[in-house]
């Protein structure tokens, strides 16, 4: 007891000093330097004050500050997906679509009017909300000629593929989508591509008192989205807005006798906006989706990181000044952060071709953002990347099956590494034979907003399949970007605006085997001067 005792005096004595090295003729054992902590600690939140290990009282509300800081910086980075689903369901409740009777479709493409990140101009977008809390087990019948169709939870995590690559392989059928807190007889069926391509995994269940073949899911939130998309016909929407208006249905099981009509609203040419706050406001977006959604739809970690910050279930989300102001700063270092992981993502192995500047919205080509199969865990920063500028999981993006779903390259730099500028010119060149079974398109984004630039434009794109786009001998295609079109290349021009930068996504639909093996690859923006 008496040593015991004698080296608690020693050492706490022993202030500034990195070990403790007992005398010569002592038994007591060395302190290991490593695990001393020094009186002054330099670092970059500034010197940190101990007394033997103890924090000082300045030291002691530095850091707290600091850890608050922190977590409310992780919070923001991992809980885009979720504030993104919640901004996509306040934009289509402020077009309308507040039952579940009710889709948007864009009956003449999606412009450059609403905020929608990385929306395409290229086919006919159908989307709804699912209140699975309200309505319960709910059914969607989807028409034959579909293309690619998701139903996404409250966590962008994927649900099931509807459409070309759903079970129902264009063929149209019917969907029962049940709600994380069912316990009925129903259980989710085999959905996946690759096993339905082979066999029927439909089972018959009583819809409004008739038997029906329906393929299964279970999703882990109430609130769901589901966004489907058609293909142009000869250039023309009209087909696949008719195909939607005639053809989709939603309605809960328990009212299958007798569903509501439904109502079709054309989103084409209004402006509204779906894409979550970057500023103190996105807390409080998140806070209404933990109070709406079921405790357990996000893990206990994620929950605890939200709750460090004042954010949790059943509980009301108010920070005095000191949090506020401390949030605030770290929402600004939280967006900048997805800022920079998305447009200029840092990961190798985010780049498509050697030595190029595309890269993939879908590093890993896993859709749960899995690294190596999960040996290495979750790859947060892929995840920042996709969902910060992009929408809609599924595996369908991630598989490499040539002919199948769609792929998808980002560019955000020209050939040496440097910012697009809307004041300059740029031109690129598009190899001929474009590895695409259905089309391709390059679309022209605004970096503030991740949605299509904003220009006398209404649709700031190129599409092999809608323009007519001249063409190079050797079967290639240049298009160029800038504030004005170059004389005689109006039809491969794109117009950007000066003072602003942008970048684009270049889109495969029904991506070939050339495209995976990269024995086809895109060249780089070059400035024209």
């Amino acid at each position: 007891m008496k040593k015991i005792l004698r080296i608690g005096a020693l050492l706490a004595f022993s202030g500034s000093v990195m070990a403790y090295q007992p005398p010569a003729s002592s038994s007591n054992t060395r302190i290991p330097e490593k695990i001393m902590t020094p009186d002054r600690v330099k670092t970059r939140i500034g010197e940190l004050k101990f007394h033997d290990g103890m924090p000082l009282e300045e030291t002691r509300t530095k850091i707290f500050d600091h850890l608050d800081f922190l977590r409310g910086v992780e919070t923001f980075l991992n809980f885009i997906p979720a504030a993104s689903i919640e901004a996509m369901r306040l934009g289509l409740k402020d077009l309308g679509v507040d039952e579940y009777n009710k889709v948007v479709v864009f009956d003449d493409l999606m412009d450059s009017k609403p905020l929608f990140l990385t929306g395409n101009t290229d086919t006919v977008y159908a989307s709804a909300v699912l209140d699975l809390q309200r309505n319960g087990p709910t059914i969607v019948e989807i028409p034959p000629n579909a293309g690619p169709g998701t139903v996404n939870d409250a966590f962008f995590r994927f649900v099931v593929d509807m459409g070309a690559p759903g079970p129902d392989h264009k063929k149209g059928g019917t969907y029962l989508i049940l709600p994380p807190d069912y316990d009925g007889p129903l259980k989710p069926t085999d959905n996946g591509m690759e096993i339905t391509a082979k066999k029927d995994t439909r089972i018959s269940i009583d819809v409004g008192g008739k038997p029906a073949k329906v393929w299964i899911a279970q999703s882990r939130s109430y609130t769901n989205w589901l966004i489907l998309r058609g293909f142009l016909v000869d250039g023309k929407p009209d087909a696949a807005s008719k195909m939607w208006r005639t053809g989709l249905k939603i309605y809960p099981l328990k009212d299958a006798k007798n569903p509501r009509k439904m109502v079709y609203i054309n989103a084409s040419k209004k402006s509204f906006n779906t894409i979550h706050a970057n500023n103190f406001e996105f807390y409080e977006e998140l806070h209404t989706v933990l109070q709406k959604e079921p405790v357990d739809f996000i893990d206990p970690e994620l929950r605890g990181l939200a709750a460090a910050i004042g954010i949790a279930k059943d509980k009301p989300f108010a920070p005095d000044e000191r949090m506020k102001k401390i949030l605030t700063d770290a929402v600004a270092v939280g967006n900048a952060t997805a800022r920079s992981i998305s447009l200029r993502p840092r990961d190798p192995n985010a780049y498509l071709f050697k030595g190029k500047q595309w890269y993939t919205g879908f590093v890993g080509g896993d859709y749960r953002w899995l690294d190596t199969h999960g040996k290495n865990g979750r790859n947060l920063d892929a995840r920042i990347l996709f969902f910060y500028s992009a929408t809609v999981n599924t595996p369908a993006m991630a598989l490499q099956i040539p002919g199948v779903g769609s792929n998808y390259a980002f560019a955000t730099t020209d050939r040496n590494g440097q910012i697009l500028y809307g004041e300059k010119n740029y031109k690129l060149t598009i190899p001929a034979k474009v590895p695409a079974k259905d089309f391709w398109s390059v679309v022209v984004y605004d970096p503030q907003t991740r949605s299509e630039l904003q220009t006398s434009q209404p649709y700031p794109s190129k599409n092999n399949k809608r323009d007519k786009l001249i063409y190079n001998e050797d079967g290639s295609v240049t298009l160029y970007y800038g504030p004005k079109a170059p004389e005689g290349k109006e039809a491969n021009w794109t117009q950007t605006v000066p003072g602003k930068a942008w970048f684009v996504l270049f889109r495969l639909y029904g991506p070939l085997q050339p495209w995976f093996d990269k024995s086809w690859q895109l060249n780089d923006f070059e400035e024209v001067k």
